[in-house]
């Protein structure tokens, strides 16, 4: 029967009593099943952790930069390590680096939240930071949605601002109006009696 319609005899259950067989185009399904395990791979997305470093010692605009760069990374969906590297004589004050990882954590609240608190490792101290779901998804509801096309009854589809009223005269962009130039007749001697400038 298999032969006949030019498909496979495939053993579905061989422990079953009888065994279990399907007829089947075997290669096809071999490619169905490789072509959904591929699309699973891709709708899972692999949560990477970025580091990010600083020194006690940071300026503003390097503050500023590192901490608007944790800010992509986290609005990404990555996790972020940030490190304060003290060297020397730096380490007997930890409450520096604290006072920075505070600051940080401060200015990514929107889009981030602190897994793990600063904690001292040797001459490192250390702090995790993980995209906030909430805070994203409440950013995400408030973006300006792009315009639906709108199908027109007799089947023509056209764009949403076709059908948007026109704008009042108040919200009109201002329009430059330009002056005509003005003739001046002067006479020489006119200009002779004025003074020289």
């Amino acid at each position: 029967m298999a032969r006949e319609l030019d498909l496979d005899l495939v053993e579905v259950a061989p422990l079953a009593n009888p065994p279990v067989c399907r007829v089947m185009d075997y290669g096809k399904y071999k490619y169905e099943e490789a072509q959904r395990a591929r699309e699973s791979r891709r709708k899972s997305s692999a949560v990477s952790i970025k580091e990010m470093k600083y020194r006690p010692k940071i300026g503003q605009g390097d503050f500023d930069t590192k901490t608007r760069k944790i800010s992509e990374f986290l609005a990404e969906g990555h996790k972020v390590k940030v490190t304060i590297m003290f060297r020397g004589r730096e380490v007997f004050h930890p409450e520096l680096g604290k006072k920075i990882l505070d600051q940080v954590a401060e200015h990514v609240a929107p889009v981030g939240k602190v897994e793990t608190v600063p904690r001292l490792d040797g001459r490192n101290m250390t702090m995790v930071l993980a995209p906030d779901k909430r805070a994203q998804s409440k950013k995400s509801g408030r973006e300006h949605q792009p315009h639906q096309p709108v199908v027109e009854p007799n089947g023509e589809v056209t764009s949403a601002e076709a059908h948007a009223p026109a704008p009042s005269l108040a919200e009109a962009a201002p329009v430059a109006v330009e002056a005509a130039p003005v003739a001046v007749e002067a006479t020489v001697a006119d200009n002779a009696a004025a003074p020289p400038a």
